[in-house]
């Protein structure tokens, strides 16, 4: 995928040129609901199967996050993300 793409910006309401770049998953909180639920079954306190891995295993493909960032007025956004198994972003 070409790393400058003419695409609709939400901010300025008209099509513009937009860099895109990947989006990293970001470091988890350590004191969410979910952490901490987890942390309580790990103690052996509760029903152990609750938060057991789905069967199969991982997708063999994980979906993709990018952020369009326009560059007229410098904001970024969002897409629906899309799954791909190879994902390189190019000059051009």
């Amino acid at each position: 995928m070409p790393k400058l793409v003419k695409a609709h910006c939400p901010f300025c309401n008209k099509h513009t040129p937009q860099n895109v770049e990947r989006v990293r998953k970001g470091r988890e909180s350590s004191m969410t609901h979910i952490k901490r639920q987890r942390l309580l079954r790990a103690n052996g306190i509760g029903n152990q199967g609750k938060f057991s891995k789905v069967p199969g295993g991982d997708k063999p493909t994980k979906r993709l996050n990018l952020r369009y960032r326009c560059t007229a007025c410098k904001k970024a956004h969002n897409r629906a993300g899309f799954r791909a198994g190879k994902f390189d972003l190019v000059e051009g």
